[in-house]
């Protein structure tokens, strides 16, 4: 019983008390993820930055220009009948109405058309890096890439005067222009039958399927075999595309003042793509003007004539009634009403023609209509006072102040629609509108996007977080026990041992792999590991476990395959005839069994030999293959191995083995495997399931126990085998219930 002790010093499983602050066990834990996951961290970083470099070095440059559009307020110079006819044609609609205007497809339509927006032409370009040489290039490139041809990366360049094509070829796949000698090009495309063939300089027509093709190549730089990529957009898409590209605001509040804002990878049709359309907004506003102005000339034209024959009658009268009756002498009152009734005669008049021009174009219910209406009647009323006051004069004089009245209020007039006709007439021809450009588009110098420096921290930002995101899903989702505390908590088995990683088997592995004779196993090459060092507190456990069922025959096994299960049961069996037991090890694995490997042994002449009655057991066992340690291999694979585990046959080599030895480990196939295992359940006393960190699931410990439980056998405990001490998180159940903590504690030998 006392060689069951634990008599060397083994490492201390200590579980450190937590705090009931759920939010910082979880601030915690994410905390041991990133950590134990800084690589896939870093990694998923790197990427991020790496494109985001790449992107702001080989992305094309985008350049950013604006103009400045002024839309003024128009005053009449005098308050006469030309300042009030002046505000019907010259109203000054909003501002956001004019940006409206500036977006409509009249003006757009009309920059494109101007600009020949609707060809877009440029080299065929290497991918990817082929617009950053060019860039930087100094002449022209040798044009092919990597076996193909066309490719450039140069100072190659091409201008298009003219490309009309029929309507099935625009807003379809691009032509391809290959240059050649002579100042020759060729002219393709996925439609055409043949190749065309042109000059640079001269039109190029050509009949093909729904029309005539019609290309001016104006200027083409590049050497012979260089491809350039030439598309035909149609006016609408493009007009479409450049209204929402081009952004327009009011600068300030209510200043009347409009920036038209456009980005282009190209400077040079920027600049005159935005110039285009303060042009055209121009021009339009003035043809707008001058046709308003034209309407209310024709109105004045046609009144002219009859004013002033109204004046030379009325001019006539007065004459002759002066000739009649001498000069008529008017005193301080009669110079006041008539003045008054000048002034009042002028403006009904005016108010009058006012109203008929307003019907040539609205209705009466129009408001500005309406406006008028109440001049007018207002105009009425005071001259229905002064004619009261002039009925009470005597006759004579008050014949002569009609007269007076008349003369004064038609020359008046007619002098106003003279003055009118005559400013009008400057306003049709002098091509002046009520908006001007105060700002024209120029060529930016710098680059608006990418900012290197934005996208260079961006990618740097979203790399990291989408390298924490990551990190946290993948621990997440990861079905594997990263604690034995979840085991005991969700299973209710006790974890007899957690054997860490031991990095000396890999090289025993190896040895074992080039056919190394003698016994490659860590409890004999490296005793002092922390492996073997763990799997020693085994042995007070299962002394319990077998103390209790009255048996020595221990079973090791696991769920599934590469758990470890042979590591464990190898190891321990030699721990044990270490510490003086004598130790019986079989390898019951009658399926992939290799624990003969393992210390130098010919796998034939095992078990399954002696199950099948080829050769006594005495035969088969290989006796002190270390101190105190036999070994009974598998033998020859059987063909049917789990007829041979039911067997009566097994049940008495267990038996005789258990009467010879102190200590019988047995190492069968994994539970979910084959049905081995709980065969040879049935026959021993204590029942050691082994789960590998990351690699076994709660789900199968669950089902190799229930399987187990059929056969009508518990399991004693669990070796939680493999456990990665340089990762600090250990799941959910770490931070709630403790974590585990190594150490090597070593006694020093006195001097």
């Amino acid at each position: 019983m006392n060689a069951f002790a634990n008599s060397s010093a083994s490492p201390i499983s200590v579980a450190t008390p937590m705090r009931d602050d759920d939010d910082a066990i979880r601030l915690s834990e994410y905390l041991d993820i990133l950590i134990d996951r800084r690589w896939l961290v870093a990694s998923i970083t790197f990427l991020a930055v790496a494109f985001g470099v790449a992107y702001a070095l080989f992305s094309t440059p985008i350049y950013q220009s604006n103009l400045l559009i002024q839309v003024e307020d128009s005053a009449p110079d005098a308050k006469n009948f030309l300042g009030d006819t002046a505000n019907l044609f010259d109203v000054k609609t909003p501002a956001s109405g004019e940006i409206q205007i500036i977006r409509s497809r009249m003006i757009i339509g009309g920059a494109v058309d101007a600009t020949r927006l609707y060809i877009d032409a440029r080299p065929h370009y290497i991918p990817v890096i082929g617009a950053w040489l060019s860039r930087r290039a100094k002449g022209l490139s040798e044009p092919g890439f990597l076996g193909f041809g066309g490719y450039v990366s140069g100072t190659e360049a091409i201008d298009i005067a003219k490309f009309d094509v029929p309507s099935s070829f625009e807003d379809q796949k691009p032509f391809t222009i290959t240059a050649q000698a002579d100042g020759k090009y060729v002219l393709t495309h996925p439609d055409l039958d043949d190749s065309i063939t042109g000059t640079v300089g001269q039109l190029l027509t050509q009949q093909v399927s729904g029309g005539t093709l019609a290309l001016i190549v104006s200027r083409l730089d590049g050497k012979p075999g260089a491809q350039f990529i030439v598309s035909r957009a149609s006016l609408l898409a493009t007009t479409e595309d450049l209204q929402k590209r081009v952004q327009l605001s009011e600068q300030g509040k209510q200043s009347n003042v409009i920036s038209a804002t456009l980005e282009d990878a190209d400077r040079d049709r920027l600049r005159r793509t935005l110039n285009e359309i303060g042009l055209q907004y121009v021009r339009q506003n003035v043809d707008r003007k001058a046709a308003e102005a034209e309407k209310t000339l024709q109105f004045l034209d046609g009144q002219l004539p009859d004013f002033k024959k109204q004046l030379e009658n009325s001019e006539d009268a007065y004459a002759d009634f002066r000739n009649k009756n001498g000069t008529i002498a008017f005193d301080e009152e009669a110079k006041a009403i008539l003045g008054q009734a000048v002034q009042l005669q002028s403006k009904l008049l005016e108010s009058e023609q006012l109203r008929r021009d307003l019907l040539s174009r609205f209705t009466e219910t129009n408001p500005k209509v309406r406006v008028v209406d109440g001049q007018i009647a207002a105009f009425r009323h005071e001259l229905d006072g002064v004619d009261r006051r002039v009925s009470a004069m005597p006759v004579l004089q008050r014949d002569a102040l009609r007269l007076e009245r008349d003369v004064r209020v038609n020359g008046e007039l007619y002098k106003s629609l003279l003055n009118s006709s005559l400013q009008l007439r400057l306003v049709k021809e002098g091509k002046v509108g009520n908006v001007r450009l105060l700002d024209k588009a120029t060529e930016p110098k710098r680059p608006v996007k990418p900012q290197k420096a934005l996208v260079v921290a961006l990618s740097l930002v979203l790399g990291l977080l989408a390298g924490i995101a990551l990190a946290i899903v993948r621990s997440k989702m990861s079905s594997g026990i990263h604690n034995p505390q979840e085991i005991e908590d969700r299973l209710g088995l006790s974890v007899y041992s957690v054997v860490p990683q031991a990095l000396e088997q890999d090289a025993l592995l190896q040895l074992i792999a080039t056919g190394a004779g003698g016994a490659q196993v860590l409890a004999v090459t490296a005793p002092e590991s922390l492996a073997i060092e763990s799997l020693r507190n085994l042995r007070i456990s299962l002394q319990l476990a077998l103390m209790e069922s009255g048996s020595n025959k221990v079973l090791v096994t696991g769920a599934t395959p590469g758990v470890g299960k042979s590591f464990v049961s190898s190891n321990y069996a030699v721990i044990m005839a270490q510490a003086g037991k004598r130790v019986l090890l079989i390898d019951a694995d009658l399926r992939k069994g290799h624990i003969n490997k393992s210390f130098g042994l010919p796998r034939q002449g095992g078990l399954a030999d002696v199950l099948a009655g080829d050769m006594a057991c005495e035969q088969a066992i290989h006796s002190q293959v270390l101190p105190n340690l036999d070994v009974l291999t598998t033998g020859n694979y059987p063909f049917n191995p789990a007829n041979m585990m039911l067997s009566s046959a097994l049940g008495d080599i267990l038996n005789e083995a258990s009467q010879r030895y102190d200590l019988v480990v047995i190492d069968s196939p994994p539970v979910l495997v084959a049905a081995d295992a709980a065969a040879v359940s049935a026959h021993v006393g204590a029942i050691l399931l082994v789960a590998r960190d990351g690699l076994t699931q709660i789900g199968e410990l669950s089902e190799s126990v229930k399987r187990l439980a059929h056969a009508n056998q518990r399991v004693s405990g669990v070796v939680f085998n493999g456990m990665d001490l340089s990762r600090r998180h250990y799941g959910s159940y770490g931070y709630k219930y403790g974590g585990y903590r190594y150490t090597e504690y070593k006694y020093k030998q006195a001097d």
